[in-house]
């Protein structure tokens, strides 16, 4: 290992100092290393300028937030990420701030454990042109604006028709991100490693309406159909695409994936049952 990129929340307290603690660190291992301030409202209102080629790995200073940004980056170059968790929930940013050198040291030393992900890729296209495209490392939401009001969608998995949707929006979700708003809309808990897409109906106006599992090899066909309201397409909750009347969607899982370092199983099913109050016996 010989560069890294230091990735710190302006918005988290103390993120800076941690980042510059963690400078001086690996400058005493023989590590280049910069440090990149990430603010988590800029991401939704520009693209910010970062380029991560030509680093042997990431340390992400912050919440779940900053990991997803930094993995939409790292994922396509194979590049590594050190998520140290700064924020409250840490699914995915399972590294404890007080635990980093320890941590940070056994990954150094090629002793830990690097977990593999797959996301999620959308490509928008209209009249046939493709006029987005973007990839999640947690989900791809259609939805309608405002929320509460209905768009209709027509869903179809590898040319079979799934039927249409009436609903107020659609989440496609990786494993990674099946713990997200995919669980708050009543999808399931996927192990995170799993390659599979998670399709869940938001507020459908239909009881019949239920989440599916897809495996890795097929593709999701979403399509706008006449709606009386707007919709937009957002990803990882941090990017959006305002989405018009017979825009059609598609969604698959990519090639390449991410690499969280020390993002254990076992930390996985530590953290539901710790955030999501799991007790497991006759008080559940």
């Amino acid at each position: 290992m010989k560069k890294c990129l230091i990735i710190a929340n302006s918005f988290k307290e103390n993120a800076g100092l941690l980042g510059n603690e963690i400078s001086v660190f690996l400058k005493k291992e023989n590590i280049e290393n910069s440090l990149f301030l990430y603010d988590g409202k800029e991401v939704r209102s520009k693209i910010l300028d970062i380029d991560f080629s030509g680093y042997d790995f990431v340390v992400t200073l912050g919440g779940d937030g900053t990991v997803l940004f930094a993995c939409r980056g790292c994922a396509p170059l194979g590049i590594p990420v050190f998520p140290i968790n700064l924020g409250e929930f840490g699914f995915i940013a399972a590294v404890p701030k007080d635990n980093w050198k320890k941590e940070l040291e056994l990954f150094l030393r090629e002793k830990c454990y690097i977990s593999s992900r797959s996301l999620v890729q959308c490509e928008v296209l209209r009249n046939g042109k493709t006029v987005f495209r973007c990839c999640g490392m947690n989900d791809c939401v259609i939805s309608s604006c405002p929320s509460s009001h209905l768009v209709n969608l027509n869903v179809a998995y590898n040319h079979a028709l799934l039927g249409p949707f009436k609903t107020n929006g659609i989440i496609v979700s990786t494993p990674t991100g099946s713990t997200a708003y995919s669980a708050a809309a009543g999808g399931p808990i996927v192990e995170p490693e799993l390659s599979a897409l998670v399709l869940t109906p938001v507020s459908s106006f239909s009881l019949s309406a239920r989440p599916l599992v897809f495996g890795e090899k097929g593709e999701i066909v979403i399509t706008l159909m006449s709606s009386r309201s707007d919709a937009s397409l957002t990803c990882d909750g941090q990017i959006d695409f305002e989405l018009k009347e017979g825009d059609v969607l598609i969604l698959k899982i990519p090639e390449f994936r991410a690499r969280l370092i020390c993002s254990t199983q076992e930390k996985f099913f530590s953290a539901l049952q710790s955030k999501l109050n799991w007790s497991g016996g006759p008080r559940a």
